[in-house]
């Protein structure tokens, strides 16, 4: 896809798509989840924060999990259309855009993330959650990746049979010379 590989479910998404092998995933999730997690000790250092800290703000309710499944199914659909298209230099900003924007329209400020999600937990600050909600996010967010499945959007160029999409021709009514 963009080749940035910053979320395990659009990897995962990727390899539903055919766009790489199991092996291929297992190795971007275990960085992501790595990376989230380093990431997060370091803005803890950065605040003079204690390097782990468990956070103890529990973002449980169905309004949040149902804001992670359109959070993240959204996210998707931009990614892919930006791939189907043939447009993935506006990854960046538009990847940046939809999440700052999802961000205000979602209840759970748009993790849509599973590696964020699971770092966020090692910080004990407003942007943390805790642990026991951990597992209900991750599967609203892989259940965010199942709902754009579902819509049958054609998979991008170049991933399992994909290719630009072309316009349906028009019907044409042959006249007998």
């Amino acid at each position: 896809m963009s080749g940035a590989h910053l979320n395990p479910v659009v990897s995962l998404a990727q390899r539903v798509l055919g766009g790489l092998t199991t092996r291929e995933l297992a190795a971007y999730a275990a960085a992501q989840f790595a990376g989230g997690a380093a990431g997060c000790v370091l803005a803890n250092a950065m605040f003079s924060l204690p390097l782990v800290e468990w956070s103890t703000t529990a973002r449980s309710g169905g309004a949040l999990w149902c804001s992670e499944v359109v959070a993240t199914a959204g996210l998707l659909l931009v990614v892919l259309g930006l791939v189907r298209s043939g447009r993935t230099s506006a990854a960046p900003f538009a990847v940046g855009a939809y999440i700052g924007g999802a961000y205000f329209f979602t209840s759970s400020t748009s993790f849509a993330n599973p590696a964020v999600t699971v770092a966020r937990s090692l910080s004990d600050t407003f942007a943390g959650i805790a642990p026991a909600s951990v597992p209900a996010f991750v599967a609203a967010q892989v259940g965010g990746a199942a709902r754009r499945r579902r819509a049958r959007a054609l998979p991008p160029p170049g991933i399992a049979g994909g290719g630009r999409p072309s316009c349906p021709q028009r019907s044409r009514i042959e006249e007998e010379p």
